[in-house]
């Protein structure tokens, strides 16, 4: 009868004590047992899991002590994660579970290059595939804390040479794979492409082409080529699939944006590519400091860091650094803030006299980039110091310059929302609404202009800020109409 309920695991009733992480997450829900019950139950459902019935005694029980079975614990995971906005860990509930096969953890997987391969083809032709909106099968959680540091911290760990391989015939060796140079050319020209409209358009236009182009890239790697080909395509690979990630991310697909930074870094390992692989954690950074878990966020960026130290050129230390304000301004760290937006700016002015050509991928970081991540650091600070006007003065001027730079960059529409929005929550802490409304109102502007549920999120929550503080003034409930009438709740197709 347990199995039916997603019982819990046997326990003495003399070692069960009421679980009170899980309890405090409840009550911080709203959520009645009755309501958690039937949302365990849908989600059940979605996963293909049909046996599970959870009813309010169940709830209770799991309350006084009981430790579900899977994939109970995963379901609440998501179901409470989802419900606060960020990262509520299986372990952060008080709950077990059990150790789980690589392709279902989704991060702790085999660096090794045909294994890479393959997973990026399940998983692109999944996607690709699966029409509901962050339902990949059962492999997708979040992770979080030591279940996500620890083993990405092997990409570190030198790749063992391959064995020696046995003399093929003549005629076998001097076959070529059928991946022509002007055909690896146009795969690398198309990256750059998707990369750009992205910037454009956000994440929510592209994003299954962008999937299909990996998937393409997957099934060159299955074939024989040329050992330069092959590094050339995993790094192809490596660049689609942080983009497809961090268009996922844009959307709102978390889990699934997650898996693509993890199976990027694998492939750029593969490439043999450190400043790519640092690259991609930033973004696997970025995400954790969105998730309310910046303490991720810095391990990361430490990673980032210490991999591609003797590598990388200035601009991507810059961005690096640039990172790494905002992870210490979330911790509620000013003075090593305030030091790593000190380096990110001496790394960027390095970067003017750098004589080799930066990544395409690096290319995005330019000054106006360097002033918001700055800018957005101290305004973090700001927030995290209990809406401290100190901090608020020190990113007004930074997010200004931003602002007028991508008011003159028609290429990063996303970016000049992202920082439109950004100078309103400063004026907000300024106690400053009438300006404040003015950029939302600029914001929203550029936003229907831009598929990013990010933004779109980001612009909501500022108005709600505004609510809470300014209800009653006018230019604040004009700005709620308008709102409602030009930005309206819609579901993101991925």
């Amino acid at each position: 009868m347990s199995g039916n309920g997603g019982g819990g695991t046997n326990t003495a009733s003399g070692d069960k004590r009421p679980n009170e992480l899980l309890s405090s997450w409840f009550v911080r829900s709203g959520w009645s047992k009755g309501e958690l019950a039937r949302q365990v139950n849908r989600r059940a459902r979605q996963l293909g899991a049909h046996h599970i019935s959870t009813d309010t005694s169940r709830v209770r029980r799991w309350l006084d002590g009981e430790n579900p079975r899977e994939p109970i614990p995963r379901i609440l995971s998501e179901l409470f994660s989802e419900r606060f906005g960020c990262v509520v860990s299986v372990e952060d509930l008080g709950l077990r579970t059990a150790r789980q096969a690589p392709s279902v953890t989704g991060v702790d997987l085999p660096w090794t290059g045909p294994q890479t391969v393959a997973l990026l083809s399940e998983f692109s032709r999944s996607d690709l595939m699966l029409a509901r909106r962050g339902f990949l099968g059962t492999s997708l959680a979040l992770s979080a804390g030591p279940s996500l540091i620890e083993p990405l911290q092997r990409w570190l760990v030198p790749t063992p040479p391959a064995p020696a391989r046995e003399p093929e015939p003549a005629a076998a060796s001097r076959r070529p794979g059928r991946l022509s140079r002007p055909e690896l050319e146009l795969l690398e020209t198309t990256t750059k492409m998707f990369r750009q409209w992205d910037a454009q358009c956000g994440g929510g236009l592209r994003r299954k082409a962008v999937v299909g182009q990996l998937h393409e890239v997957t099934d060159f790697l299955q074939e024989p080529q040329p050992e330069a080909t092959t590094r050339r395509l995993f790094k192809v690979a490596a660049e689609l699939a942080e983009l497809a990630g961090w268009m996922s991310y844009d959307v709102g697909l978390q889990p699934t944006a997650q898996k693509y930074f993890v199976l990027a870094l694998h492939a750029a390992k593969e490439a043999g590519d450190k400043p790519l692989g640092s690259y991609v954690l930033s973004s696997m950074s970025r995400q954790m400091i969105h998730l309310g878990r910046p303490d991720d966020a810095l391990e990361l960026i430490h990673l980032a860091q210490y991999g591609s130290r003797d590598c990388a050129g200035p601009r991507t230390q810059s961005m690096l650094y640039a990172m790494e304000a905002r992870a210490y301004a979330n911790m509620g760290q000013p003075g090593r803030c305030k030091r790593a937006v000190r380096m990110a700016e001496d790394s960027f002015a390095d970067a003017e006299e750098w004589d080799e050509p930066d990544p395409d991928w690096i290319r995005f970081f330019s000054e106006a980039e360097l002033h918001g991540e700055n800018s957005h650091s101290f305004r973090d600070l700001a927030y995290v110091a209990g809406r401290s006007p100190a901090y608020a003065s020190l990113a007004q001027p930074l997010m200004e310059r931003a602002v007028r730079l991508f008011a003159e960059d028609a290429e990063h529409q996303r970016s000049y929302a992202l920082n439109l929005i950004g100078m309103a929550t400063v004026h907000l802490l300024q106690r400053e609404p009438e300006h404040s409304t003015e950029y939302v109102t600029q914001a929203m502007k550029v936003a229907k202009k831009v598929r990013s549920e990010r933004v779109n999120t980001r612009i909501r929550k500022t108005v709600d800020n505004a609510v809470r503080d300014f209800g009653d003034l006018s230019e604040v409930i004009d700005l709620t109409e308008q709102l409602a009438a030009e930005l309206p709740e819609t579901a993101e197709t991925g």
